[in-house]
């Protein structure tokens, strides 16, 4: 059993994996690419099918050119908080291998796996790091795809922000009441031995 960060596991696993979680407060503060660039390359060394590697990172830094029409791509609701991180991400996959066109171009079943795997190797560095990154599934996705000219075969994700971790109440109040570490379901409840349960 592993207890931390008002978390608690029933095995004993490394206390990082209690230690992450998606925060929406964020201090805004500025930070160097070089420390974006890190938690990407973290990202790019997670396991992937093949070693076809279909994840694509589209990114921009708070305070560079880009960084309002990124935040303009969040839906709103993402926008009230995230405009406060340091950095937003939009993680692309390729839906597909070989070369685009050719007779060896065929489906990947696997790169929406493989590109989660990669995501969760960004927020454990984001964390190890002293920074954290909260995923999410409210963005624009079509509008992303046309904003950044991305073709057929690669599917638009997830968002990401990274950022330092501010108190919570820079955030509004319903977001204060959401500002926790979320627990998880019990193993016994997604883990089965032999059979499937749906539940």
């Amino acid at each position: 059993m592993t207890k931390s960060n008002h978390r608690e596991s029933d095995y004993p696993i490394n206390p990082m994996f209690l230690d992450r979680w998606s925060p929406r407060a964020f201090t805004g503060e500025i930070i160097e690419e070089a420390q974006l660039l890190g938690l990407l390359d973290a990202a790019h060394w997670a396991p992937s099918s093949a070693n076809h590697q279909p994840w694509r990172f589209i990114y921009a830094l708070k305070g560079s050119g880009h960084w309002e029409k990124f935040v303009a791509l969040l839906v709103d609701a993402n926008q009230e908080w995230a405009r406060n991180a340091s950095a937003l991400i939009f993680v692309v996959s390729r839906a597909f291998t070989g070369a685009a066109g050719s007779i060896e171009e065929k489906p990947s079943y696997t790169h929406s796996f493989d590109a989660g795997a990669a995501w969760g190797h960004l927020a454990i560095q984001a964390r190890l790091s002293g920074l954290y990154a909260h995923g999410m599934g409210g963005i624009k996705h079509e509008e992303i795809r046309q904003a950044f000219d991305i073709p057929e075969g690669y599917r638009v994700e997830a968002g990401v922000a990274v950022g330092r971790l501010a108190d919570k109440s820079v955030l509004s109040e319903r977001n204060q009441a959401r500002e926790f570490p979320s627990q998880r379901k019990p193993l016994s409840e997604v883990a089965f031995n032999g059979r499937f349960v749906a539940n």
